[in-house]
């Protein structure tokens, strides 16, 4: 017998299959819809060609031999594991596994609530989240798609720009009880403030501040003092419990502005230059799953940008 199984010989172990599975040429050949007599010839060409007998034949009664056994049990996985494949193709259903890395504001606070219906869109794709911040290098390269705060420019890498970030102060209205009234910017003075010290690639602990501040052209405030946290949830949670008055990114406070935790004392946003967007290799979109995961991240980002119409001023 030659190494390679051609076309005929693969038919016949369909019909194995088959038979195996029901121990009966009969209900074999109902289920593959030809005569029991067909069945029980390929049954024994398939025999002639392999040098070995499959099954015992005796009156009502059909049984494997020990070759037929070990023969069965690796092709009925072998057509198992074909079929669900191809039901998978003709769906379109993505399985396999996907690195996802993502800066950890936000993925707790944007993408975690959306993933039950990634789950729901892909039950096959399996994903690895890792969370880094925006300062660790993109070109390492150790992902398959990497969502990212930047300028939109990443050497060697593309990126899919996602929503733009806009900042301003929050507070929790309980901040406010027994304090001068936060009505213009040097009342900032009388108050304490919180800083996220990783708030994007290569700036300061008191980035986000000096940056909204020189935006609106404010007079000189002491903004270098108070609190400081390397992960902006962190930040936001410190001014949720009534800690100080933060700065907030646009895209992540939806929940907490539209639920009262966290107000917004001025009517100032100031744009970063920043944006969220999706890296990856160049030619990395080709992989189907890869595509299917960017545009399922893209489509998310179009509800996202709606849901913030109904908290800006």
């Amino acid at each position: 017998m030659s190494r390679h199984l051609n076309a005929q010989t693969h038919a016949w172990l369909k019909v194995f299959a088959v038979s195996a599975r029901h121990l009966s040429f009969t209900r074999a050949a109902e289920e593959l819809n030809v005569t029991t007599g067909a069945v029980s010839q390929q049954i024994k060409q398939l025999e002639e060609r392999l040098g070995f007998m499959l099954f015992r034949r005796r009156p009502r009664q059909l049984t494997l031999t020990e070759e037929g056994a070990r023969l069965a049990a690796v092709v009925d996985v072998a057509y198992q594991s074909v079929g669900l494949e191809v039901k998978r193709l003709r769906s379109g259903v993505m399985s396999g596994v996907l690195k996802l890395r993502c800066v950890p504001a936000f993925l707790s606070t944007w993408l975690m609530p959306r993933l039950p219906r990634l789950q729901a869109r892909f039950p096959d794709l399996e994903l690895q989240l890792i969370a880094e911040d925006s300062h660790i290098s993109l070109r390492d390269g150790d992902f398959d798609l990497a969502l990212d705060l930047n300028d939109g420019q990443v050497p060697g890498l593309a990126v899919t720009p996602l929503m733009s970030e806009r900042i301003f102060p929050v507070c929790a209205p309980s901040l406010l009880r027994g304090r001068p009234p936060l009505r213009q910017v040097q009342d900032l003075a009388w108050y304490p403030l919180l800083h996220d010290v990783t708030a994007w690639r290569g700036s300061h602990d008191y980035a986000e501040w000096e940056h909204f501040l020189a935006a609106i052209d404010a007079p000189l405030v002491n903004i270098r003092r108070g609190y400081t946290f390397n992960r902006n949830r962190l930040t936001m949670q410190a001014a949720i419990v009534g800690m100080g008055v933060a700065i907030a990114r646009e895209t992540l406070i939806t929940t907490e502005l539209k639920s009262g935790a966290l107000i917004a004392p001025f009517d100032e946003r100031v744009d970063t230059g920043m944006r969220y967007g999706i890296v990856h290799a160049p030619g990395a979109l080709e992989d189907r799953r890869i595509r299917g995961l960017h545009d399922w991240i893209v489509e998310e980002a179009s509800r996202g940008r709606a849901a913030m119409v109904g908290t800006g001023r």
